[in-house]
């Protein structure tokens, strides 16, 4: 169904609004299937985010800039959300005794335990909706999009 349908207009957007217009309601669609997976884990996308981000830091520690330059979805208030994690127990922040403002947080055992229950449920979800996309369209579709940014 073509965006204008969806949008119920019976205006010929131009192309390059259709084309944002498109995008912004795509990406609204793929976040409302994203909260519905996500919600009986009670985390957010971001949530999810920064303990992918963790993991892969390999039992290295990061501090918030590094997961907020590392974010999918920018956002300013990264110390809200690893509050939010240290109180379900999925990450922890130590603050350095010779500089207090140098903040480590890293990923525990128990937030390690939980992205390996979720993550197959994540990559399940993904390959669902993509699935009406062949490998050549998915190419394609992550080069027009990264050509979009530049």
């Amino acid at each position: 169904m073509n965006i204008e349908k969806i949008i119920k207009t019976e205006v010929e957007l131009p192309l390059s609004k259709k084309v944002i217009v498109n995008l912004l309601y795509t990406e609204n669609w793929v976040m409302d299937k994203i909260n519905i997976k996500l919600k009986p884990y009670d985390v957010s996308l971001q949530q999810f985010n920064v303990l992918r981000i963790l993991k892969g830091q390999k039992g290295n520690p990061a501090n918030l800039s590094t997961i907020q330059e590392r974010m999918v979805t920018k956002m300013s208030n990264t110390t809200r959300l690893v509050d939010k994690l240290i109180n379900k127990g999925y990450v922890k922040r130590v603050i350095c005794k010779s500089n207090r403002r140098k903040v480590e947080i890293t990923i525990t055992q128990r937030g390690i335990l939980f992205l390996e229950e979720i993550n197959p449920i994540m990559e399940d979800f993904e390959n669902k909706v993509t699935s009406n996309l062949t490998e050549e369209d998915l190419i394609l579709l992550n080069e027009l999009l990264n050509k979009l940014r530049s």
